[in-house]
């Protein structure tokens, strides 16, 4: 059981770092013309993922180990999100993204179908944000300063969680949500790889 909580603070490790990156990136956006909706709009994308997987493993009462980490990704994003809106003038707007997050919070658990169905979602977008990647990748025919090491991370992070959810809860849907991600994370990583190798080729 230990060793599976190490496993769990591990696979913590990547998206929190993803965070602290993504964060200082926005800040020196922040310095030029501001932050389009599109910023906004996809950390509350990830926001609303984390809280749903978090919601989900609290309501089914798995072990503290399959979550552990959750609470600080959701407390990074949160500052995120109260950084991109303070630098683009909006912080007004803070409290109704607090209502519409802790009443979805709430709503989340209200009968059973709603928080699988929010979980399926949750796989969907992830799924489909990673498909985004390759599209684009695919269509520039260049990975630019896409990192291969965060996706190879990133990759390593599902691993290491699916090896978290079979030796605990053994949950379908949480196995498939982290097989999808390991697939396509594996994609992206290759395909940055081999961009990358095409164009110090030419």
């Amino acid at each position: 059981m230990r060793g599976v909580a190490v496993g769990s603070l591990t696979a913590g490790a990547t998206p929190i770092s993803s965070l602290l990156a993504q964060t200082k990136l926005e800040k020196r956006s922040c310095e030029g013309a501001g932050l389009s909706l599109h910023a906004v709009t996809l950390v509350c994308v990830f926001l609303f993922s984390f809280l749903v997987f978090l919601r989900y493993q609290i309501y089914y009462g798995y072990p503290l180990q399959t979550y552990l980490e959750y609470p600080i990704i959701i407390a990074q994003d949160v500052i995120l999100l109260l950084f991109i809106l303070h630098f683009s003038g909006n912080m007004k707007q803070a409290l109704f993204y607090a209502v519409t997050f802790g009443g979805g919070w709430y709503m989340l658990t209200l009968r059973k179908w709603i928080i699988d169905l929010a979980m399926n979602l949750c796989t969907f977008i992830s799924a489909a944000s990673k498909l985004a990647q390759l599209r684009c990748l695919w269509q520039t025919k260049d990975s630019g300063q896409v990192s291969a090491l965060t996706w190879s991370m990133s990759a390593y992070t599902c691993a290491t969680r699916i090896f978290t959810t079979v030796m605990t809860t053994n949950d379908l849907a949480v196995l498939i949500r982290f097989i999808t991600m390991l697939i396509l994370n594996i994609w992206v990583t290759a395909t940055i790889l081999h961009y990358r190798k095409t164009k110090k080729t030419d």
